[in-house]
């Protein structure tokens, strides 16, 4: 089973950038399908970004499409999120995910995600 460690968060202006990092415990990391998703206050947590195992695949929200790079080093058993021009809209708690069984592909849906990280708080000022 992989186990999860986000950091990176802060405050940052409209317009900045911040790279979330997320550290895996556990030897599937590097054959595991991984994603962020967000969670705003009163909000349902959201897909914000997918990447396969290879890292070959990578898949965003539109809402983030363009601004948002997901990317993993597997030899360092973790997985990044480099997020440019934020906006306040981007304000969230975010998470970081592994699919329940490694070697399958990527998805959106939260429920093909079995291992969560505690999350990391972004939050842009305007």
């Amino acid at each position: 089973q992989v186990q999860l460690g986000e950091s990176g968060g802060g405050l940052v202006q409209a317009g900045g950038s911040l790279r979330l990092s997320c550290t895996a415990s556990g030897r599937a990391f590097s054959l595991t399908a991984m994603a962020w998703f967000r969670q705003a206050p009163g909000k349902e947590r959201e897909f914000v970004a997918g990447i396969t195992w290879t890292g070959g695949t990578t898949s965003y929200a539109d809402a983030v499409k363009g601004r948002f790079t997901i990317f993993r080093d597997n030899a360092k058993n973790t997985v990044y999120l480099q997020m440019t021009s934020l906006k306040p809209e981007d304000t969230a708690i975010y998470y970081c995910a592994a699919r329940r069984v490694p070697l399958l592909s990527g998805s959106t849906s939260r429920g093909d995600y079995g291992n969560w990280g505690q999350g990391t708080q972004v939050t842009v000022s305007s």
